[in-house]
């Protein structure tokens, strides 16, 4: 070939490039959308190998309706499951949810972030950008960044590397933890080498797969297993940027940021509360506490308060609770965990947020005001904004699954909302479920894992700034 003769590139190594400069303009551009882009993406290559059939026990292929909600409940950390997860699983398949949830647990912008930080070698401020909207979600996604956000964008890559670093070590020291208690239960040595690392992912993630067919039904008798399984799914609830400040300022509660002390003020709460109301509303029920003595009762009340905030391990028959136990319990799985968490529902700190507005407005303040601090108004915004969407997906998604199914109004709502939420406890509808509402369930818990600030900033084209002000008129509210 002559000097005068340029090389033709390769069509493949063309259309490569093309591919990749698409990828990373999307990210740059729109972090929301991309996010969800990954998500989704994710979704669908694990619904893929979830219809292999080395995935089966059974060696067939698994069907799309039922491999597609396995994958979404798997990215999502969700729990739900319209199989039988311990029986229509191989070992592989039982690998791939392991894989699946770690991954999901580290939180679709989070994921995002690091993505960007593959494509640009380095953490520029748009990804700095996109990690400080996980941390802190309260943050309004239109305006610039303030000071008094949790974690400032300088200690953005030390968050993504607490991230990693703390779903390893947790989940290394609950699979620990657990190990002697399952062998005290009668599990096999080397079935609980597998069975103690899997649990202690299902609960730092918040997931609430079991492998086992009794699920943790096998160690409801076991304090010991319910104890570490509680505080695992504690430690995964109250979300990253709380793990990161603990990490530096443990025993300096003053320094605390304030998103530190609201997740853990009001995720202790209502664990207490949630557990003694149970107590209360159960201890003469004969299909689930009513049975039991004071120890085994109080224990049982106290971990299902735990496990509607996201863990979703079930010990009780969840279509055998009092309606007004059902109904305390969809109020916990709305709530949900921590922000930026392996948790869901409409966050802890929109509860704290909502419920402190309403104090400061009674007692006639100007401002919302907790520790010596003032919450700003645009906080409050998104945090009715959360509350608002939240409630509109699972009211749309509870009315097609009734017409679609013409089942019970509370299981239905019951399981909607533990979607929502990615908490997985069930009444027992999922499994029965036509393929038309498994889609339909499937999408509300990717939009419940998504998060609902998250989809409302996707779905909008681009944030533009008003340089005017129109004037003041208001209207009767109340």
């Amino acid at each position: 070939m002559s000097e005068g003769v340029r090389a033709t590139p390769h069509p493949l190594r063309t259309l490569g490039h093309r591919l990749f400069e698409l990828f990373r303009t999307v990210a740059q551009n729109s972090p929301s959308r991309f996010a969800i882009f990954v998500f989704v993406g994710l979704i669908l290559i694990f619904t893929g190998l979830f219809s292999l059939p080395i995935a089966s026990a059974t060696g067939q292929v698994t069907r799309f309706a039922d491999a597609l909600f396995t994958a979404v409940s798997t990215i999502c950390v969700t729990g739900l499951a319209t199989v039988n997860m311990a029986t229509q699983w191989s070992p592989f398949g039982h690998v791939l949810i392991f894989i699946g949830v770690q991954i999901g647990a580290m939180g679709v912008l989070t994921l995002a972030s690091i993505l960007g930080l593959v494509i640009s070698r380095r953490l520029g401020l748009r990804a700095k950008l996109l990690a400080a909207g996980d941390t802190n979600p309260l943050r309004s996604h239109g305006g610039p960044v303030n000071e008094s956000q949790t974690v400032r964008l300088g200690d953005i890559g030390a968050l993504l590397r607490v991230v990693a670093l703390s779903t390893l070590v947790i989940e290394l020291v609950v699979a620990i933890l657990l190990y002697p208690g399952m062998l005290a239960s009668g599990i096999e040595w080397n079935v609980a080498l597998w069975e103690a690392p899997f649990y202690a992912a299902m609960a730092f993630t918040n997931t609430g797969f079991t492998p086992n067919v009794e699920g943790v039904g096998a160690f409801a008798d076991n304090y010991w297993v319910l104890t570490v399984l509680m505080g695992g799914v504690f430690l995964g609830s109250i979300g990253f940027p709380v793990i990161f400040a603990l990490r530096r300022e443990l025993w300096h509660i003053r320094r605390w940021p304030l998103h530190t002390k609201l997740t853990l003020i009001t995720t202790t709460t209502l664990f207490v509360l949630g557990g003694l109301v149970f107590l209360g509303l159960e201890f003469n029920n004969p299909a689930t506490l009513g049975s039991l003595d004071a120890a085994d009762t109080t224990m049982q009340s106290f971990f299902l308060s735990a496990m509607t905030r996201s863990g979703g391990f079930s010990v009780l028959n969840m279509s055998e609770l009092n309606g007004s136990s059902q109904i305390v319990a969809m109020m916990l799985m709305f709530v949900g965990g921590g922000s930026a968490s392996t948790a869901g529902g409409i966050k802890v700190t929109t509860l704290a947020v909502i419920a402190l507005a309403v104090w400061s407005e009674a007692k006639g303040r100007n401002s919302t005001q907790v520790f010596r601090r003032r919450i700003p108004s645009d906080v409050l915004r998104v945090a009715l904004s959360v509350l608002a969407w939240g409630s509109t997906i699972v009211a749309v998604s509870t009315v097609i699954i009734l017409q679609i199914t013409k089942a019970d109004v509370a299981s239905v709502l019951f399981d909607v909302i533990s979607g929502f939420a990615t908490v997985g406890l069930s009444t027992g509808l999922t499994e029965t479920l036509p393929e038309s509402a498994k889609y339909v369930l499937a999408v509300t818990i990717v939009m419940g894992r998504v998060g609902t600030v998250t989809l409302a900033a996707a779905v909008a084209a681009t944030s533009r700034s008003q340089l005017y002000s129109l004037p003041v008129e208001r209207p009767i509210v109340g």
